[in-house]
């Protein structure tokens, strides 16, 4: 089955709800892939397929996902990739000495936090979440993975909010395996 299949399979599962969590917002919902094993499987499986095409001769050493939706299925392609998985989490979540970056959200600014120890220099990372939008979380996350002088090759995602051209801000290649939504409701 090729990703593209896939990826038409999975987009068939999402749930939509308009004017979520604000009027204007059409909220898609991609919890019920994990409702289905076959359907979380297949997500699991097109991120692997993407990687493997997109990196043939480049070991994959760590899969980064955000908290808290990217920790969905950030290890399960992670370990399906043969990679280690590393969380960026929200400030005072984790333990020992972490880097912090600063982001902006809807309603103001925000921490993310990685463990120091958690990425050796020189390794080849993979930043996952679920969506991008604005992108400043997974511009931190990539500063926060920069800083430990490690190799960011790419950002991937499930969704993209296309209009808000979150992609442009980020400093390595995007992928997302779903078409994302190209402008937002009227």
């Amino acid at each position: 089955m090729s990703i593209d299949a896939i990826a038409h399979e999975l987009k068939s599962a999402l749930h939509q709800y308009p004017n979520f969590p604000s009027k204007g917002i059409l909220f898609e919902d991609f919890l019920p892939i994990f409702r289905s094993p076959d359907l979380f499987r297949k997500l699991v499986e097109a991120f692997k397929m993407h990687l493997q095409k997109q990196f043939p001769d480049t070991k994959i050493d760590y899969i980064v996902a955000l908290e808290s939706r990217g920790f969905l299925f950030g290890p399960a392609v992670a370990l399906e990739i043969g990679a280690g998985f590393v969380p960026v989490r929200k400030q005072g979540k984790l333990p020992g000495e972490c880097l912090q970056a600063k982001y902006v959200k809807e309603y103001g600014e925000d921490v993310f936090e990685i463990q120091i120890e958690s990425i050796p220099e020189g390794s080849n990372v993979v930043v996952m979440d679920d969506i991008i939008a604005t992108g400043g979380s997974a511009l931190a996350a990539g500063e926060l993975v920069q800083r430990l002088n490690a190799n960011l090759l790419e950002f991937a995602f499930v969704m993209e909010l296309d209009f808000l051209k979150g992609r442009e801000r980020l400093q390595a290649p995007t992928f997302t395996l779903l078409n994302g939504q190209e402008q937002a409701l009227h």
